[in-house]
């Protein structure tokens, strides 16, 4: 079920999402469309020329199965996140654009699974699906 969706403008091309906490600064994107540590995820989007569509679901493997669903999309990250005040921040690395979801539970560790429209980077859209409760 899709619980929240928001358009970000973003300065820098890439996109974070996670914890409240800050983005340990050893987590880096290199070549890759996405990057993982345990608290975050790193994805690279298109930067300055268009709106990122980023759309939030719960229940994880649940994003396909409702009506809207983007095709195609392509996984580039699936792991779980450690979410210390149950909250989900989404935003830019710069700290420019940022959103962050009201309380999704109880803290702890939740399974996420980030789907992206261009998987060789310049995304616009990202889906992120999360489990509804502590992986």
């Amino acid at each position: 079920m899709q619980i929240a969706g928001v358009d970000l403008y973003v300065n820098h091309p890439v996109l974070a999402l996670g914890s409240t906490e800050w983005i340990p600064s050893t987590l880096a994107l290199g070549d890759a469309p996405a990057a993982g540590c345990g608290t975050h995820v790193i994805v690279r989007v298109q930067a300055q020329t268009a709106l990122i569509r980023v759309r939030l679901f719960t229940d994880h493997g649940d994003r396909g199965d409702h009506e809207g669903a983007r095709d195609p999309v392509t996984t580039v990250f699936d792991g779980d996140l450690l979410l210390n005040d149950g909250r989900l921040v989404i935003g830019d690395v710069v700290g420019e654009s940022r959103f962050t979801t009201s309380l999704l539970g109880t803290p702890g560790r939740r399974r996420v699974q980030v789907l992206v429209d261009v998987p060789q980077g310049q995304s616009r859209a990202v889906d992120i699906v999360i489990s509804a409760g502590a992986a």
